[in-house]
C-alpha cells in the first residue's frame, strides 16, 4: 500500500512539474531571412562555391580531354608511352579530386569559410533566443525549421519576431503568425 501511495505522489509531483514548464520555438530559417548580414554571407558563400566548382569542373574537363588523346593514339605508342600517358592522367585525376576535397571536403575551405561568415551570425540568434527564453521562463524553445517535425504548434508560442527584436531587427510576422 505504501508504494501505491508513493507511486501516485510521484507521479503527481512529476504531473506538477511538467504543467509548469513553458514551451515556445522559433523560425531560425525565417529568422536568418530576415537578417541582412546573413543573406549577404549566404550570396558571398554562393558566389565562392560556384567559382570553385568552375575550376573543378574545368580539372575534370582537362582530364577528360587527356584521356580522350590517349584512347585515340593508344595503338601508336609504346607500352612505356602509354604507361606514362595513364600515369599522368591518374596523377591529374588525384590532383583533381585533392582540390575537390580541399574546396568541399569536411574541413575544407568551403566549411571554414561558412564558419567565418555564418557562425558569428548564427552565435547571434542564440544568444537572442536564449535572451527571449530567460525573459519568457521557457524551459524549452524548440526550432521549427530543424529536422523536429512539429505536428501543430499554437502560433502564440511562435517567439521568431520576438528574437528578432532582440537582435535589433523589426520583424513582419512570423510564417507561423499569419493569418
Amino acid at each position: 500500500m505504501k508504494k501505491v501511495i508513493l507511486f501516485f505522489s510521484v507521479l503527481l509531483t512529476v504531473s506538477t512539474v511538467s504543467v509548469a514548464q513553458k514551451f515556445a520555438y522559433v523560425d531560425t530559417e525565417y529568422i536568418l531571412g530576415q537578417i541582412p548580414e546573413y543573406k549577404a554571407a549566404q550570396s558571398e558563400l554562393d558566389k565562392v562555391s560556384v567559382q570553385w566548382q568552375k575550376e573543378i569542373e574545368a580539372k575534370y574537363a582537362e582530364i577528360d580531354k587527356m584521356y580522350k588523346a590517349y584512347q585515340a593514339e593508344q595503338i601508336l605508342l609504346t607500352d612505356e608511352m602509354k604507361k606514362k600517358r595513364e600515369a599522368d592522367i591518374i596523377a591529374k585525376e588525384k590532383e583533381a579530386k585533392d582540390l575537390q576535397k580541399l574546396r568541399f571536403g569536411v574541413d575544407g575551405e568551403l566549411f571554414k569559410k561558412r564558419q567565418e561568415l555564418v557562425k558569428p551570425i548564427q552565435d547571434k540568434v542564440y544568444n537572442a533566443v536564449k535572451t527571449v527564453a530567460e525573459k519568457g521562463a521557457y524551459a524549452v524553445v524548440f526550432d521549427r525549421a530543424g529536422d523536429m517535425t512539429m505536428l501543430y504548434a499554437n502560433a502564440k508560442n511562435d517567439k521568431s519576431d520576438d528574437v528578432l527584436e532582440v537582435l535589433g531587427y523589426k520583424g513582419g510576422k512570423s510564417p507561423s503568425n499569419k493569418k
